[in-house]
Parts: structure tokens; C-alpha cells; sequence
């Protein structure tokens, strides 16, 4: 029987303690949307540039690089059971670099998914090139696909039109790393931005839904996804990025704090678009819910 490492008092947000490919196995709960940021297998004792500073690009022993087959073997593994923890109608988003994206896509394949965009996050404050001698790394990308080949996904076409200045949104999306305030319980070494999780979540689900993430770290697509009013599940092996996932859902706890963290997201018009984009979005499910007494 599965054992929670938290809950929270809303049941929203969820923690599990322990390693991926052994918890999914355990649960038969089916989820509407995935995101994963699986170990890019980088940290091969090299140096980068941060905030000015030269720092290890080690993150730690869980992103060594093991070879090609370690790697193809780990991706084919997880992969296989989110495919199955997935609603015949989900999406999965997996972000990666050029370590690891080229296996994910691969298998994905292999899997019978169906890839749907190939996202490059362009960040719009990357760090520079240390060697100078090829360009600065300043993107990432994001895989987008579905469980089943013939049977229909959620897009939210309209709102990422909106989002684009009435324009049909592009796979290029050009939006800032994490910011200061992302950082207010500390931060883990591979941290999203909140910018990039809410668009895909936005994208590509429904009030209420319920995200899982099999690699959930300091759980940025649980902030996101209670923000936004989903639910979620998240599972890493790590005791100190769990710690500062409830650390993060605590602080969002006080109705001020979510509501000015909403206000900070980049991607909208303003700091008001996407409170009022969600009391809509809120509005038009009580509708839906409750047609007669309208």
C-alpha cells in the first residue's frame, strides 16, 4: 500500500517519497496530464557560469551520466509506466537538452505515443558560454505528446491565442528562467520557472485535473498546478527537495501570497490576466455543473 510522505490539508497536493519507476507501479490511478523533467545526465564535473560566478554543473550522483544504454534503458522504463498511468485522453510534456531529449523522442515512438510539438523554451536570461568556443545554451525542449494515437486530446487553443496577441501560439516560446521570489524556500538545482509550467498546464487541461510528476524535485508543477486550481501528485527520492516542495505549497496556502504569485507569472498582457482568466475559467465549470440554477 502506497504511504504519502505529505498531503496537504485541501488534498491538492500530494508527496511521494521513493523511486519513480518502483511507486508507479503500486497505484492504478489514472492522471490527465504528466510533465516530467527527467535527469538530463550532464553532470560530468564541467563548469558553468552563475550569477557571475563559476560553479560544477554536478547536480548530483542522480544526473551522472551511466552511457547511451543506461540512459535509452532508464527512459524506456518510466516512460512505459507513465503510458500507463496516463487517461486514454492525456498528454504527456517532457523537458530536456540535447543530453537526453534525442533518447526521449525516440521512445516515445517506440511506445506508441504520438508526438504533437516539439516546444523550445527560449530563456530570455540564460547564462553565458564559459569556453567560448560554440554558441550559449539558451533553450530547452519540451516534447509534447498524447497517449493514443486516434483518440483526441485537450488543447486550449482560444486562451493561447489570447496569449499571443490573437496569433495561433508558436512552438518558440521566448520566457524568463526562475526569478528571486521562485526561490523564497530555496530552490532545487533544476528548478522551472512557474512561466513555463502554468502555459503548459493552461495548455493543456481542464479545472480540476489531475497532474502527476514522476520526477517532482521541489514540485514546481504542483505550485503551479494548485495556482491554477489542478490537483497533483508528485514523486521524488530526495528528502530535502520534498521538504521544500511543502515548504512552497505552504507559503501559497495564504489566499495574498497565491494571488500575488499569480500576479508575477510572466507569459500574460499583465500581472491581472490570468486571476481573471482562472475566475472565468471557474465561473464557466459552475455552469456547466449547475445549468438549472443559472
Amino acid at each position: 500500500m502506497l504511504k504519502s510522505y505529505y498531503k496537504s490539508r485541501d488534498r491538492s497536493f500530494n508527496l511521494l517519497k521513493g523511486n519513480s519507476t518502483k511507486l508507479l507501479n503500486e497505484f492504478d490511478f489514472k492522471f490527465d496530464m504528466i510533465f516530467a523533467d527527467p535527469p538530463y545526465f550532464l553532470s560530468n564535473d564541467g563548469l558553468s557560469i552563475q550569477s557571475g560566478e563559476i560553479v560544477s554543473v554536478n547536480k548530483g550522483k542522480w544526473d551522472k551520466s551511466r552511457g547511451f544504454e543506461y540512459i535509452n534503458n532508464f527512459n524506456r522504463e518510466w516512460l512505459k509506466l507513465a503510458r500507463d498511468k496516463l487517461k486514454d485522453n492525456g498528454t504527456i510534456w517532457i523537458s530536456g537538452t540535447i543530453h537526453n531529449i534525442f533518447s526521449v523522442g525516440q521512445l516515445l515512438t517506440e511506445l506508441d505515443f504520438k508526438i504533437l510539438n516539439i516546444v523550445t523554451w527560449q530563456k530570455t536570461n540564460p547564462p553565458p558560454n564559459f569556453s567560448c568556443r560554440f554558441f550559449t545554451h539558451s533553450t530547452e525542449q519540451i516534447i509534447w505528446a498524447r497517449k493514443l494515437k486516434k483518440v483526441p486530446h485537450y488543447y486550449n487553443y482560444e486562451l493561447m491565442k489570447q496569449l499571443n496577441d490573437g496569433k495561433q501560439m508558436k512552438d518558440v516560446w521566448q520566457l524568463p528562467a526562475i526569478a528571486p521570489w521562485e526561490k523564497s524556500c530555496t530552490k532545487h538545482p533544476t528548478q522551472k520557472p512557474l512561466s513555463v509550467l502554468t502555459r503548459i498546464i493552461l495548455a493543456s487541461t481542464r479545472p480540476s485535473a489531475w497532474i502527476l510528476d514522476p520526477f517532482s524535485g521541489s514540485s514546481t508543477t504542483g505550485i503551479a498546478a494548485n495556482l491554477l486550481n489542478r490537483k497533483y501528485v508528485g514523486i521524488d527520492t530526495e528528502k530535502e527537495y520534498l521538504d521544500i516542495a511543502i515548504a512552497r505549497k505552504k507559503e501559497i496556502e495564504d489566499t495574498e501570497t497565491a494571488d500575488l504569485y499569480r500576479s508575477k507569472i510572466k507569459g500574460f498582457h499583465n500581472n491581472k490576466e490570468l486571476n481573471k482568466y482562472l475566475m472565468e475559467e471557474e465561473a464557466e465549470q459552475y455552469n456547466k455543473l449547475c445549468p438549472e440554477f443559472i
